[in-house]
């Protein structure tokens, strides 16, 4: 299993557009993708999971991600929230 943290440093932290994009990025892998923030998790290939975590501004989120291609996973998603959030 490959992770990562992140501090989310947009104003509107993780709404619909990103969200969206986010779920439509993850669904691109065939590993189990999940975003945890505090004590809940959502599967980040379902749009409804992740913008059921209200992550904003200054929340801290740690991403996972397990299976044969997890390494390219985490470096793409990870890049999208150095970019976009």
């Amino acid at each position: 299993m490959k992770s990562f943290e992140f501090v989310v440093k947009d104003e509107c932290g993780i709404h619909a557009r990103p969200a969206g994009l986010l779920a439509n990025k993850a669904k691109s892998f065939d590993s189990d993708i999940e975003m945890k923030k505090g004590a809940n998790t959502a599967n980040m290939k379902k749009l409804f999971s992740l913008m059921s975590l209200g992550v904003k501004k200054n929340d801290k989120v740690i991403v996972n991600a397990q299976g044969a291609d997890e390494d390219k996973a985490i470096q793409d998603i990870q890049d999208f929230f150095n970019k976009n959030l």
